[in-house]
């Protein structure tokens, strides 16, 4: 197939483009700055909001697979949220115009969206799974931060900006994905490991919020998977069918470190740590749990579908590395 991966050079990315490659696609990378890729894999400069010579690469692609947008890793100011907000929706807005002009416009347009999206199960006094079709969004629960009701937005946003992109002819995907999970440097695993290897991977606030989390090899044969199936289209959940507990994800982590003491943390220290950290606690203490009911139903098979194993097979992979 010839993909086209805007936003292709961050981590999730690099994981992506690197396996679509091995399997002999044809891969372009879009992105703000130069560099050079992998080789076999083409690069192409673009801005995220205006259209360009880039558009030459989508028509006639067989697939766009929209990464694209600002990572989540960082404080979350008033500037940051912006930021988050204007790089997923113009760059999204951009693909579908893009897509929308093209005389050979691509059979699918996978589009990155978030499990954010769905509310935080604790604020709601339950804990119950959210599939794609019976799933509460979030935005309107009670006693959450003003900013966590922020990120649903921009997740609504996102979405709703490739569902009012005029591209009848080609399928559309919104892929809410969980934590991906991946042994390479700077990645949410790495931070995590650094907290379990240095004895701080204790609960947070407790430990009962969920976490959904995905392994990067089974984020890739899932959206291997969605670009040949035809009829699936709309959300579709990228998350493991294991969501747990915050406490029961790091108690795995430092067991497959070796046993790591794991000291707990309040909210506040976690307020402080983060604040150290320069990234923000939404991603530790907003519950989430996040099932995926329509790759299950469509006959989707994880290779990792438990934490403990991913977590083994993780560290094994950050130990090679």
């Amino acid at each position: 197939m010839k993909v086209v991966i805007p936003g292709g050079t961050g981590q999730v990315g690099g994981v992506l483009r690197r396996a679509l490659a091995a399997r002999g696609d044809e891969v372009t990378v879009l992105s703000r700055s130069p560099q050079q890729l992998e080789e076999g894999v083409r690069h192409v400069v673009w801005d995220g909001r205006t259209l360009g010579a880039w558009t030459d690469e989508v028509d006639g692609a067989d697939a766009v697979v929209n990464l694209a947008g600002r990572s989540v890793s960082c404080r979350y100011t008033d500037t940051n949220l912006r930021q988050m907000m204007d790089s997923r929706v113009e760059s999204t807005r951009a693909v579908g115009e893009a897509i929308s002009r093209a005389r050979n416009p691509p059979r699918t347009w996978l589009q990155m969206s978030t499990a954010t999206v769905y509310a935080d199960s604790r604020s709601r006094g339950d804990d119950r799974p959210h599939g794609e079709q019976d799933g509460i969004l979030g935005g309107e629960e009670p006693d959450v931060p003003l900013y966590w009701e922020y990120s649903v937005r921009i997740a609504r946003r996102w979405e709703e900006t490739q569902a009012r992109a005029a591209t009848p002819t080609t399928r559309r995907v919104a892929l809410r994905t969980a934590m991906v999970m991946t042994p390479d440097r700077g990645g949410i695993f790495d931070y995590l490991s650094w907290m379990a290897r240095l004895g701080l991977g204790g609960p947070v606030a407790g430990g009962r919020q969920y976490v959904s989390w995905i392994h990067g090899d089974d984020f890739v044969r899932a959206v291997q998977f969605l670009l040949g199936r035809e009829d699936l289209h709309g959300p579709v959940n990228l998350a493991a069918p294991g969501p747990v507990p915050q406490a029961e994800l790091m108690r795995s982590l430092r067991r497959a470190w070796g046993h790591r003491p794991g000291l707990p943390a309040t909210r506040l220290m976690a307020e402080v740590g983060a604040l150290v950290l320069r990234t923000d606690t939404e991603l530790l203490l907003k519950s989430r749990r996040v099932v995926p009911t329509r790759l299950l139903q469509a006959g989707f098979t994880f290779t990792h579908p438990r934490w403990r194993g991913a977590a083994i097979d993780l560290v094994d992979g950050a130990r090679r590395r």
